[in-house]
């Protein structure tokens, strides 16, 4: 290939620099925790979806090591040939048990276990609600699928009913919507989607990938913080937020989950989770069936980071959980704003399109239960330096 032949891109990358989208990626260069070290030195991190502090947690780093000891590292296989170890069957079990569904399956990560589920459950010819602020990787499974995508207004259950009423050609069809909403930290009123499903005998998904380990009884979901135990039909999640680790699940009902296992494809073309990821994931799971010590933590600490913010008189949208968005509009304020708040020691990433609508750029803060409140006093001291010294508030 010729650099003539890529030039194109040379000229996307100046014009993303330009508007303030390029986007500059940190490397860290110590464990996931509530400090971490960047180019040598030590920052306050309010970057991560590290929920729990597990990623560096000593009982997870423990189960690694008697595990790699006991089985290896690598699973060798995909799951369906000779990749399906003991451990992937127990961690499956115990994830089925805490989620209180009847199965449970997992996959490399949350966004294949979405790329899995839903070209599995609709094809060419059937109907796809899809809330319109959902993740991507929801978008690129219904994508995938080839059924017709009909994107209904943001948690707003009349236009869905409207929607559903207007859509009068299909063959199967699906509503599906995130949990909790990553960029804005707002929850699904799943509850009232439910009862739409229902009412119409249409198939209901849930993506609670931040909602596990942060909603529900002792982190268990969105389903159990509505009580929708039984009703929800698939529940989609990962293990690399709340749960320190890496990997996806999804949990529901058992012939759904039987299904999955003949029919997902990421389940039956990759390679297994391995054994220190799934280790660990077990080890997480244990450690949160015991205790809510970790989950009362994190909101603790977003209670009073979020009200703090509030006070100073900054602007944080509409969240209803420990995401907090710091909104500032223009890409270039945000990167600007990020990089002030680096050199003074917190580690919090400027947000900008595509990843959300332009004009909505922002800092979207990420609390953890690893924070201590010492930790919170001195970052919430530095947004309010920063915040008055470029006119924020």
């Amino acid at each position: 290939m010729t650099d003539k032949a890529i030039a194109w891109i040379d000229d996307e990358i100046a014009a993303l620099k330009s508007a303030g989208l390029f986007n500059r990626i940190r490397t860290i260069e110590s464990p996931m925790d509530g400090h971490v070290t960047i180019d040598g030195r030590s920052l306050l991190n309010f970057c991560a979806n590290n929920y729990l502090g597990l990623a560096n947690h000593p009982r997870l780093r423990t189960a690694v090591q008697q595990a790699v000891e006991k089985y290896g590292v690598g699973p060798g296989a995909v799951r369906t040939i000779a990749g399906t170890m003991s451990l992937h069957i127990e961690l499956e079990q115990k994830l089925a048990a805490f989620k209180g569904a009847e199965a449970c399956i997992t996959l490399q990560s949350g966004f294949t276990a979405n790329l899995a589920t839903i070209p599995a459950l609709v094809g060419r010819g059937d109907v796809i609600f899809s809330d319109e602020l959902n993740h991507a990787s929801i978008i690129d499974g219904s994508r995938l699928s080839r059924a017709k995508i009909v994107r209904y207004n943001h948690n707003d259950v009349d236009d869905l009913r409207q929607k559903i009423a207007e859509t009068t050609e299909y063959g199967r069809r699906l509503i599906v919507t995130d949990g909790v909403f990553s960029m804005d930290g707002d929850i699904a009123p799943l509850d009232k989607i439910c009862e739409v499903a229902e009412e119409h005998d249409i198939l209901l998904m849930v993506d609670d990938a931040h909602g596990e380990g942060v909603l529900g009884n002792g982190g268990r979901g969105i389903v159990d913080h509505f009580g929708l135990h039984g009703r929800v039909d698939v529940e989609v999640g990962t293990l690399s937020k709340a749960f320190g680790v890496m990997g996806g699940l999804v949990a529901g009902k058992q012939p759904i989950i039987d299904w999955l296992r003949q029919r997902g494809r990421p389940f039956l073309f990759s390679s297994a989770l391995t054994v220190p990821d799934t280790a660990a994931c077990l080890a997480a799971v244990e450690l949160l069936q015991e205790s809510t010590e970790l989950v009362d933590r994190l909101w603790s600490n977003a209670a009073l980071f979020k009200k703090e913010m509030q006070n100073m008189g900054f602007d944080t949208g509409v969240t209803q959980t420990p995401i907090v968005p710091v909104m500032l509009g223009e890409a270039t304020l945000a990167q600007k704003f990020s990089q002030r708040l680096f050199d003074e020691g917190v580690f919090a990433m400027a947000i900008g399109f595509p990843t959300v609508p332009r004009g909505k750029a922002r800092i979207r803060v990420m609390n953890s239960a690893a924070h201590s409140h010492d930790d919170l006093e001195q970052a919430l001291d530095v947004f309010n330096r920063v915040g008055k010294e470029l006119g924020v508030i």
